[in-house]
């Protein structure tokens, strides 16, 4: 029943991915989640940020923020990094997957979610056949829900690592 939830990759930063390396597997599209993904909770993006898109644009990706925010928080964050967005995307719904796909032009075996939550990003993501990758929170401050949210998470991780250490023996 937890396994719904279970990344298909876990690594440490969103900046830390090869990019490169996953585009020579065929992925086209990267969908990312914005607060504790890219940048601090409410953050501007900041060079780090600027420079990925700007990485990830030059080598062919198609790229899309996917948040479940207002828009002026997603297009705050976007003008800097030029990147498609969708706002109140409705995660973990599928729809605002769906919907992300078809605006890069890809499909769930060409594209690339990377979020921090496993309850709205990588559920989500999983539900519309996405790949997933985890990342850590960036920051420790986080809005009192997804606080929450993070006690119910170390537990999913617990059976998650668990599973995976039977899975390597």
């Amino acid at each position: 029943m937890l396994q719904r939830f279970y990344p298909d990759n876990e690594v440490e930063s969103a900046y830390e991915l090869d990019y490169e390396g996953l585009y020579e597997k065929g992925y086209r599209g990267i969908i990312f989640d914005i607060d504790n993904t890219l940048v601090p909770h409410g953050a501007p993006a900041d060079d780090r940020a600027v420079a990925l898109f700007a990485r990830l644009h030059q080598l062919g990706y198609g790229t899309l923020l996917l948040s479940n925010n207002k828009e002026p928080r997603v297009k705050m964050f976007n003008d800097k990094v030029g990147s498609k967005y969708i706002y109140k995307a409705g995660k973990p719904g599928r729809s605002g997957y769906e919907k992300a796909m078809e605006l890069l032009g890809t499909t769930p075996a060409t594209t690339l979610f990377v979020g921090d939550q496993l309850f709205t990003d990588v559920w989500g993501a999983k539900k519309a056949g996405i790949v997933t990758y985890l990342v850590k929170p960036i920051h420790p401050k986080e809005e009192i829900q997804i606080v929450l949210k993070r006690k119910l998470e170390r537990i999913v991780l617990y059976f998650y690592h668990k599973n995976a250490e039977r899975r390597m023996r």
